[in-house]
């Protein structure tokens, strides 16, 4: 049982140090494609930028936990 710990802490701890690293390309991505276009949304069209916003969060939940979930599953069964 301990091992099994062992190896889920293990997993996790690299799933969360890759998860926090996507997280932060992907802002720097959006900022650096996007910045200037949501700029202009959130000055000049506001409901168009809350959508677009609320779209950006969700497709980034979305990716994110499919990244982290494909990823858990390769290292939880390479490590079994």
């Amino acid at each position: 049982m301990r091992r099994n710990t062992t190896k889920s802490l293990r997993a996790f701890a690299i799933e969360l140090a890759v998860y926090s690293i996507l997280v932060v390309i992907y802002f720097f991505l959006v900022l650096h494609l996007l910045g200037g276009w949501l700029f202009y949304l959130e000055a000049q069209h506001r409901y168009i930028y809350a959508a677009v916003a609320l779209l950006l969060i969700a497709g980034q939940a979305v990716a994110l936990d499919t990244v982290t979930t494909l990823l858990f599953r390769f290292l939880r069964g390479r490590w079994r």
